[in-house]
């Protein structure tokens, strides 16, 4: 039932990105463009996440179960340190030079864009090194 939840989840997630718009990079790139023609319905679409996230973790912190039954572990940490702010740097230069962020790459490589697919085999490298040299250390 978990894996159902998790497919019918990522889906619905999807097509919220692909009906946004998210999965065009010159969306993103129009929206990080403070200067030139900035497009802020971006600014929309997250406001949008936030509020609905706000409300599902608020939801999700009074648990100690998902709806399909597995362990809630929701991080206690607020510890901002430089590996938080370093990764912060990371993910920002890479949405603004590729134009994509993990789930709209994830999508739009599954939709057939090739830069997409070069973005998402880059950040899987990324995550193995990261998993295998750095989060050792």
């Amino acid at each position: 039932m978990s894996s159902l939840i998790a497919v019918l989840s990522g889906l619905l997630f999807g097509i919220g990105l692909l009906a946004s718009g998210m999965t065009d990079p010159a969306k993103v790139k129009g929206f990080l463009d403070l200067f030139g023609l900035w497009d802020p319905s971006l600014a929309l679409v997250m406001g949008g996440a936030i509020s609905v996230g706000l409300i599902g973790f608020t939801l999700a912190s009074r648990r100690t179960n998902s709806w399909s039954g597995e362990p809630i572990d929701l991080p206690k940490s607020t510890v901002v340190d430089w590996r938080l702010v370093l990764g912060g740097i990371l993910f920002g230069v890479g949405w603004g030079i590729a134009g994509y962020c993990p789930g709209p790459g994830i999508v739009a490589a599954s939709a057939g864009s090739l830069a997409a697919g070069v973005f998402v085999v880059a950040m899987l490298a990324g995550m193995t090194i990261h998993d295998r040299l750095i989060a050792k250390a």
